[in-house]
């Protein structure tokens, strides 16, 4: 199954940091948070489907001052061929679409902590999306 991504944009963007404490805190808090990543797909017209990429930090404990970081990123995606295979439809959802994405959404959430005064700020330069996909049908 072929798609073309004819839009892509940030949806929605949440980055607070609630006080000076958290502030002075976070380079050493940092490697108390993890990674998450979410995807959703809403069919928009047909063959025409949104795919909704979330990347947040969420806290492994609850110990200390937390930040409030979010990204979601909209792709507007144009697919070629029937939706009626599911399969397919589900790897360009969940492993293609993300794979070409991912670089743009994280470059965005690194230059809102560089432009915060955070210059060491590591987060994955790559995530193996069907590496996850595989695990989720395994599930």
């Amino acid at each position: 199954m072929n798609y073309k991504i004819v839009a892509k944009y940030i949806k929605d963007l949440k980055f607070e940091i609630p006080n000076p404490k958290t502030f002075f805190l976070l380079e050493k808090n940092i490697s108390n948070y993890k990674i998450n990543i979410d995807i959703k797909s809403n069919q928009f017209k047909e063959k025409i489907i949104e795919v909704e990429t979330t990347l947040t930090l969420n806290p492994n404990k609850d110990d200390f001052d937390k930040i409030n970081t979010k990204i979601v990123f909209s792709t507007i995606v144009e697919i070629d061929g029937e939706l009626t295979n599911k399969k397919s439809l589900e790897e360009v959802i969940l492993i293609k679409v993300p794979n070409e994405i991912y670089p743009e959404i994280r470059s965005l959430f690194v230059l809102l902590f560089e432009k915060s005064g955070f210059k060491r700020i590591k987060i994955e330069e790559s995530i193996d999306f069907k590496e996850l996909y595989l695990k989720r049908s395994i599930q």
